[in-house]
């Protein structure tokens, strides 16, 4: 079916699922006796889809499948303004499993898994490759699922998931629609807010720790999902892929109460959702980085309340004092930059002599500032690289100040 395919196998070059041998024997356990399924015709052969209709999610029955939170504030961070107008049904939720965690033109996707809302739930389609062979039948299907969607849904898809589809439908003589939709990457957004407070930022990791839910032991390692299906061709035996499969729904379940969980946070930071001292200073940074300052000082301010490790409590003020002062609101810059002082910031001392000297012509102030970061300097606590660096410039600064003072 695709010519660029054909010329390459002249050449003798495998590619993808081409290099996989079929099995040849009847496989005593196929996956239509192991999970509930349907065959999908298409011009390319039947590809096998398995579907199921969520109204709660299975890991906690409290929490139902419902779009609740505005997208204003996601559209300004994915810069698509037209993210506000679209309704729940047409984003799209994917996913696959692969047969290699690294990519490449070898790696194929083997398990592509596809979420939409619905009336009254969560509808999820899982498109199975039962054997290497079936790849253009299997992405011919999935492209009839693609058709109206305008909004793709992934964690770490950018980097993993859309480049790998996108070369499965160019080696197959396909055009791949997935760059054509706005794409909400929630891995970006997951870093950006909790890469100071959690370790691991997988979607396992964010699911138990920020969403509380947990799988059941039906669930496998991500890394073990290659083998599995391997070992499936090799032996015709599909019982193991369950847990596949209820790897694959559960990471895309996820994916929708996380964009929503993310959404409601967006909408309304101090409503309960965020609770986490070093979760507020994150929603301070993400405010900012979309424009929003007013929230983003709301947030800087209610997270430096809390009782926060000091690397935070240090960043969070440098971080909102020069917010501040690039909004000319240098009255609160002032008092961030005394706070930073008494943590020994050297910056903060000739940001506070900088102000006095030119802004209030206080030259009395200015003086105070750059002698106490002189004595902060010539102290212990500061390292001879720093001392090397600061000690000449707040030299030169006493220097001119005392000038300025007796003219």
């Amino acid at each position: 079916m695709s010519s660029l395919a054909e010329k390459l196998k002249a050449l003798g070059v495998n590619i993808g699922p081409d290099g996989v041998k079929p099995s040849t024997k009847s496989p005593k356990y196929p996956i239509e006796r192991v999970v509930e399924g349907r065959e999908v015709v298409t011009p390319y052969g039947e590809a096998f889809l398995v579907e199921n209709q969520y109204t709660v999610d299975p890991r906690d029955e409290k929490q139902t499948f419902e779009f609740s939170a505005s997208l204003t504030n996601l559209s300004s961070w994915i810069r698509d303004p037209e993210l506000v107008n679209l309704a729940s049904e047409s984003f799209l939720f994917l996913d696959t499993e692969t047969s290699g965690l690294a990519g490449g033109a070898g790696t194929f996707a083997f398990l592509i898994g596809i979420g939409r809302y619905s009336t009254g739930g969560f509808h999820l389609s899982q498109y199975f490759m039962r054997d290497p062979f079936e790849e253009p039948a299997q992405l011919a299907a999935v492209l009839g699922a693609l058709s109206d969607a305008a909004v793709l849904v992934t964690y770490n898809g950018k980097t993993f998931d859309v480049p790998l589809l996108n070369s499965r439908f160019i080696l197959n003589g396909e055009f791949s629609p997935l760059n054509s939709y706005a794409h909400i990457d929630l891995l970006h957004l997951a870093r950006r807010l909790w890469r100071d407070r959690l370790e691991s930022r997988t979607l396992g990791s964010i699911e138990e720790n920020i969403l509380g839910l947990r799988r059941t032991e039906e669930d496998i390692p991500g890394w073990m999902v290659p083998t599995i299906y391997f070992d499936y061709i090799k032996t015709g035996d599909a019982r193991p892929l369950t847990k596949v499969l209820y790897h694959n729904a559960m990471d895309i379940l996820s994916l929708a109460t996380l964009l929503n969980h993310i959404s409601l946070m967006l909408d309304d930071p101090h409503g309960g959702l965020v609770d986490h001292g070093v979760d507020l200073i994150s929603m301070g940074r993400v405010f900012e980085d979309i424009g929003d300052l007013d929230s983003a000082a709301k947030c800087y301010a209610k997270g430096l309340n809390f009782d926060l490790p000091s690397n935070i409590q240090r960043k969070a003020i440098y971080q909102w004092s020069f917010m501040e002062k690039r909004r000319e609101n240098l009255e609160i810059s002032i008092e961030l930059w005394q706070q930073a002082t008494e943590l020994d910031e050297i910056y903060a001392f000739e940001e506070l002599a900088k102000a006095f000297e030119h802004k209030f012509k206080d030259f009395s102030q200015a003086i105070h500032w750059t002698e106490l970061a002189i004595k902060v300097i010539n102290s212990t606590t500061t390292n001879q690289l720093n001392r090397a660096i600061w000690h000449p410039k707040f030299k030169h600064r006493l220097d001119r100040l005392f000038r300025k003072s007796h003219l």
